[in-house]
C-alpha cells in the first residue's frame, strides 16, 4: 500500500472511501430542466473513473418550490429526479467512488421573478445584495412546510442511493438562520445560538427519522463570517459542537467568509493571485476543538497543499473541486507517479464566473471539462501520421500542437516570438495574475514530451510553411490591439497593451476608453494607478468591465478604489487632437447627441484585437479546403471532409477577438480528428 497521506484509505462512519481527495459539492449548471441528465453525469462519471473517492453532486439542490434555482440548481423537489441521479449513483458506484448530495433552500438567496415567481423567504427583511430580493420572514407554516420539504427530498436521494447527504447552511436559509446578522426573529427561532440553530436541528432530526442511520449527514457551514457582529470563530466551533451533541450528524464541511456579495464569495474561494488554502487553519481548529470527521475546500490547487492538508490532520477529506475541474484525473496521475502531468488549476475562476452569469461552468483551458459527451479528455491516437504544422505558440497554437502530438502526428511550430504565450504571457506580467503562465507552460511540457519541434525567433512565411510538405496547417497568430476606432486622433492614442508590458509609461493623467470591456482594460487602469497617476476609465456600456465578471472584479476594484480612479459609463470618445503639450479628447454618447471635451496627458484605448492572418490569407488559395471549416462537423466531434491537398485552418484570435477558453476549444476540436 502507497504511503501517500492523500492515497491512504478513510472511514467515514460505515462507508470506506478509497482515498482522501474528492470533489466538493458544486453547481456547473450542467442540468437539463433541473435533472442530471447525461451531461451531468458524464462529468461526474469521469472524476469518478479516474480514482476520486467520493463525488458530492449537486451544489445547494433546491428542496422547494419557493427556492427557485438562480445558476441550474437541480429542483430535488421533483419526484422525476429519482431515475436521472439513481443512473448517476449507480455509475459512479461501478467505478468505485462514493456519492452524495448537497440540499438547500435558498432563503433569500434568490428572486422572486424566477420559478413559480413565488415570495422569497428568509429570517428577516433585508435583502441579499447579490441577488436583491426583499424576503419576508418565515412564519410557522412555512418552517414546518419547508422541514417536510427537506425530508422528502432526502428520501428522493436515498431512494436514488446515494451514500449521503449534505445539508448547505452557509449564506443559505439555515445560515440565515444561524447567523445574528440575518436573524431578526423571536425565540424559539431568534435570539440564543440554540435558538438560531434549532431549524437546521429540526430538519436534520426529521431527516435522520425518515432515511434511517445507514444514510451519512453532514453539514457543511461558515465558521467564522469575517464581519463584525456575525458568527465568529468561537460561535462556530459552538456550532460544531451542537452538530457533534445531536448525534445526528455524521461529519462537517468547513467554510469561512459570507457570500453575500462578490467581495465576500470571493473571499470564501480565493482567485488567482490570493493566497492558496487561506482557510485550511479554520478547519483544522473545528477538528481539533470539535472532534468530528471535518472536510474542506477552499483553493487548494495542487496535490502538494492537499497532501499537506491531510498530513497535518487539519482535515480527513481535502476537497479539490476547481482542480478537478482542470484536470479531472488528478488522482489517476497521482497513483501512476505522473504529478507533473497534471493540468494545473490557474485560479482564473472562469468556471465559478459563468456560473453566477447564468451560463455553465467551463475551464478556461480544460474545455473538454462539461463536454464529456463530444469532446472527451483522452486525445485518441491517429489511424493515419501526418505533418502538421502550426503558426503561433500562444494558447491556441500549443493546443494545437499538443492535440496533434498527442494523436501521433510529427508537429512543427512556428513562433516569432523567443519564448511561447502569446497574449497569455502579457497577462502575466500582473503580479496577481501571474498563474496564467501556467497555461503556457504545461502545454509547452507536454508538446517537449511528445517530440514537437519548436522554431524560435521565426517569421514563417507561406513558403517556410509549404517547405515543410504538410498535411494540416493551424493558422494561431493571434492579434493585435486595435486603436483605430476613432474618427480623428488615433495617432495620438497608445493602447491598453502598452501600458501592460511597460513600452510606455503611464501619464499623470489618464484617459482610458475601453471598448472591449475585458481584462486588458483594468489591468491597464491598475497599472497606471499604482504608479501614482490620475486615471479615467470610460465605457459605452452601461456597465465598465463587462466581459470580467463578479469574482475576477473584485481584486481590481480592491487594488484601485483607493486610488485616483474614476469610472465613467454611457460615454464614447469620439476624437482626440493636441492642446499644446496635452491630449484634447472629445467625448459623446450613444443615447443622445452630445459633443464635450476634456483635457488629458494620455489617452489609453482598449478596443479588442485584429487578426494576424496575412499567412491565412496567402495559403487559403493553395489549401485542399480553402480554409473552410465545416462547422456542423467540429460541433458534433466529427472529422472535417476528406480533401486533396493539405488542410488549413486558423483558429482563436486570428480569427477575431474572443478569449483563451474558445481559443484552446477552437484547437482542441480541430486538430483531435485530423
Amino acid at each position: 500500500m502507497s504511503n501517500d497521506p492523500l492515497l491512504q484509505p478513510f472511514h467515514l462512519k460505515h462507508l470506506t472511501l478509497r482515498n482522501r481527495i474528492m470533489t466538493t459539492s458544486h453547481e456547473p449548471a450542467y442540468g437539463d430542466d433541473g435533472m442530471p441528465k447525461d451531461r451531468y453525469r458524464l462529468y461526474h462519471l469521469e472524476r469518478a473513473k479516474a480514482g476520486v473517492a467520493m463525488v458530492m453532486t449537486a451544489g445547494s439542490a433546491s428542496v422547494s418550490r419557493d427556492s427557485p434555482p438562480v445558476f441550474s440548481n437541480l429542483l430535488v423537489w421533483k419526484d422525476e429526479v429519482v431515475p436521472w441521479m439513481k443512473r448517476l449513483t449507480d455509475d459512479c458506484h461501478a467505478a468505485g467512488a462514493a456519492v452524495m448530495i448537497q440540499l438547500s433552500h435558498l432563503g433569500r438567496r434568490t428572486r422572486w421573478d424566477k420559478g413559480d415567481w413565488l415570495p422569497v423567504i428568509s429570517s428577516s427583511h433585508e435583502r441579499e445584495p447579490a441577488h436583491r430580493a426583499t424576503p419576508k420572514p418565515a412564519e410557522d407554516w412555512d418552517i414546518a412546510r419547508i422541514i417536510r420539504d427537506y425530508v422528502d427530498a432526502a428520501e428522493r436521494m436515498k431512494a436514488a442511493g446515494v451514500d449521503g447527504i449534505e445539508f448547505l447552511c452557509h449564506g443559505h436559509l439555515l445560515d440565515q438562520f444561524m447567523s445574528p446578522l440575518t436573524n431578526v426573529l423571536d425565540a424559539p427561532y431568534g435570539g440564543s445560538l440554540e435558538n438560531r440553530a434549532r431549524l437546521a436541528l429540526e430538519m436534520v432530526a426529521a431527516v435522520r427519522k425518515r432515511v434511517g442511520s445507514h444514510i451519512i449527514l453532514g453539514m457543511r457551514y461558515g465558521v467564522d463570517e469575517m464581519e463584525p457582529g456575525g458568527i465568529d470563530i468561537e460561535e462556530g466551533v459552538a456550532i460544531g459542537k451542537i452538530f457533534r451533541d445531536s448525534g445526528l450528524v455524521d461529519y462537517l464541511n468547513i467554510n469561512r467568509s459570507r457570500i453575500h456579495t462578490d467581495p465576500a464569495m470571493t473571499d470564501l474561494i480565493p482567485i488567482q493571485g490570493m493566497r492558496s488554502a487561506p482557510h485550511l487553519d479554520f478547519a483544522g481548529r473545528i477538528r481539533a476543538e470539535v472532534g468530528m470527521p471535518t472536510l474542506h475546500a477552499a483553493r487548494i490547487p495542487d496535490v502538494a497543499t492537499a497532501r499537506h492538508a491531510v498530513a497535518t490532520g487539519q482535515v480527513d477529506m481535502v476537497g479539490m473541486t476547481r482542480a478537478h475541474m482542470a484536470d479531472p484525473h488528478i488522482v489517476r496521475k497521482i497513483v501512476e507517479g505522473r504529478e507533473n502531468d497534471i493540468r494545473p488549476c490557474v485560479g482564473a475562476t472562469y468556471c465559478l464566473d459563468r456560473i453566477y452569469q447564468g451560463g455553465m461552468a467551463l475551464c478556461i483551458h480544460n474545455p473538454s471539462t462539461g463536454r464529456e459527451q463530444t469532446m472527451p479528455h483522452d486525445i485518441a491516437a491517429a489511424a493515419v501520421k501526418k505533418k502538421v504544422v502550426v503558426v503561433g505558440a500562444g494558447p491556441a497554437g500549443l493546443e494545437a500542437a499538443r492535440v496533434a502530438a498527442e494523436r501521433g502526428h510529427t508537429v512543427v511550430v512556428f513562433e516569432a516570438a523567443g519564448q511561447p504565450g502569446g497574449q497569455i504571457r502579457l497577462t502575466a506580467q500582473s503580479k496577481r495574475r501571474a498563474e496564467m503562465i501556467g497555461i503556457i507552460d504545461w502545454r509547452q511540457a507536454q508538446c517537449v514530451a511528445k517530440g514537437v519541434e519548436f522554431r524560435f525567433n521565426t517569421w514563417a512565411e507561406a513558403s517556410d510553411v509549404l517547405a515543410e510538405k504538410p498535411d494540416v496547417v493551424v493558422i494561431a497568430t493571434g492579434g493585435m490591439p486595435l486603436t483605430d476606432i476613432l474618427a480623428a486622433g488615433n495617432e495620438l492614442v497608445v493602447s491598453s497593451w502598452d501600458i501592460i508590458s511597460g513600452d510606455v509609461k503611464p501619464g499623470a493623467n489618464v484617459l482610458l476608453y475601453d471598448d472591449a470591456g475585458d481584462h486588458s482594460a483594468l489591468q491597464a487602469a491598475q497599472v497606471i494607478a499604482e504608479a501614482g497617476s490620475k486615471v479615467e476609465v470610460m465605457t459605452r456600456d452601461r456597465s465598465f468591465a463587462p466581459e470580467v465578471m463578479a469574482m475576477n472584479l473584485v481584486p481590481y476594484m480592491r487594488a484601485m478604489q483607493d486610488k485616483a480612479v474614476t469610472f465613467t459609463v454611457t460615454y464614447r470618445l469620439l476624437a482626440v487632437e493636441k492642446a499644446g503639450n496635452q491630449l484634447q479628447a472629445t467625448v459623446g454618447s450613444d443615447y443622445m447627441k452630445l459633443d464635450k471635451s476634456a483635457i488629458y496627458d494620455q489617452v489609453v484605448v482598449n478596443a479588442g484585437t485584429l487578426p494576424l492572418a496575412d499567412i491565412y490569407f496567402e495559403l487559403k488559395p493553395l489549401s485542399g479546403n480553402k480554409g473552410a471549416v465545416d462547422y456542423e462537423a467540429m460541433s458534433d466531434g466529427r472529422a472535417q471532409p476528406d480533401i486533396e491537398g493539405f488542410q488549413l485552418y486558423r483558429i482563436g484570435d486570428a480569427v477575431e477577438a474572443r478569449n483563451t477558453h474558445a481559443a484552446i476549444y477552437d484547437a482542441l476540436r480541430l486538430v483531435r480528428t485530423v
